[in-house]
């Protein structure tokens, strides 16, 4: 079913997964991006992000992203998965995977998704450093 490709969840994200809900023999590119906790933050050394989400519109949106992705390259096929709850260094985040018939295409159509998420989706990141944290409120920005 076309909604399971969109999902909010809470364990680890099964990268393989999703890019199989993309596959098929109509596809001549794949392209997942995967966005990670990375160590480092203009500066702060970070221990661990929290993620909240208004799971609901935040899956609805997402759906509404790959509906976006999939009307503006034809042929292409969408799958985001954004994980909330606790993250440790190196866990993923979030899985964008875009299948094309074209590889322009795929590539063009995996950086608008992830530029979506970040842009309107109801998801919100605590940062924990060594020395404090915050909440990111929106996640339009350089981060």
């Amino acid at each position: 079913m076309r909604e399971e490709r969109f999902r909010v969840v809470t364990e680890p994200i099964d990268v393989s997964e999703v890019i199989s809900w993309v596959t098929g023999p109509d596809m001549g590119a794949i392209v997942p991006f995967l966005g990670t906790v990375r160590e480092w933050t203009e500066g702060k050394r970070t221990l661990y992000l929290e993620y909240d989400a208004y799971v609901g519109m935040a899956r609805r949106t997402l759906f509404q992203i790959g509906d976006e992705i999939e009307s503006r390259w034809p042929g292409a096929r969408a799958a985001i998965v954004h994980r909330i709850g606790r993250l440790e260094v190196g866990d993923i985040a979030v899985v964008v995977a875009v299948a094309s018939p074209h590889r322009e295409d795929a590539f063009e159509a995996s950086r608008y998704g992830i530029e979506r998420i970040k842009q309107v989706v109801p998801i919100w990141k605590k940062e924990h450093w060594e020395d404090g944290t915050a909440w990111i409120g929106h996640q339009s920005g350089p981060r």
